[in-house]
């Protein structure tokens, strides 16, 4: 999908999982966050609009142009890079809060764990990780069938590591291997996506 068909179709369904998660998560006007995955940086431009330190990484440099003219457009300060997620380029413990949101579905198990440990690397001590995605399974109802029909029509590689997020356990699964236990859980869209606050 094209980054302004992004911003003008999905930035606004997602707009009131953006505006949750920095409440959710707990941050507050002079904390630093990173937003993996950001795609237009939507995400880190909220974070940025409460007087948090935002920074958004995507290996995509299509969507992280589109994010730099957002940025512009609401005059608004955060700092976009196009970065491999599994390889970030920040020191260890640079953020208080690291965050995604439904970007560890379109990944791989094997990819899913590496971006899962950059984003604790990179989270200093005492921090907190932010992990938003598709609940496992999706409930039977009109927002859960709308998710299974994007994904569908997707296709391709996309659509079979979304089989198989699913059938590893979505983000419960992921934390499990990883030896992680969420401190809470919230249940957003119908109880279609799920949100996971983890220490780092």
């Amino acid at each position: 999908m094209c980054s302004s068909l992004y911003a003008t179709l999905v930035d606004p369904f997602l707009r009131d999982i953006r505006l949750f998660v920095p409440g959710f998560a707990g941050m507050k006007a002079g904390d630093r966050a990173l937003d993996v995955g950001c795609g237009t940086g939507d995400q880190a431009l909220h974070y940025a609009a409460r007087g948090i330190e935002a920074y958004g990484i995507d290996i995509d440099p299509v969507m992280i142009a589109q994010a730099d003219r957002s940025m512009r457009k609401r005059r608004l300060k955060a700092f976009f890079s196009v970065q491999d997620a599994a390889a970030l380029s920040f020191e260890d413990g640079s953020f208080d809060f690291v965050t995604t949101t439904l970007a560890l579905h379109e990944k791989d198990a094997g990819l899913q764990d590496a971006v899962l440990s950059e984003m604790r690397r990179v989270t200093r001590e005492g921090g907190s990780l932010v992990l938003v995605d598709f609940s496992v399974p999706l409930p039977r109802n009109a927002a859960g069938l709308f998710m299974r029909s994007v994904e569908f029509l997707v296709g391709g590689e996309h659509y079979r590591n979304f089989r198989g997020f699913k059938g590893s356990g979505g983000l419960d699964g992921l934390l499990k291997r990883n030896g992680l236990e969420p401190q809470k859980a919230a249940f957003l869209k119908s109880g279609a996506i799920t949100a996971l606050k983890v220490a780092a």
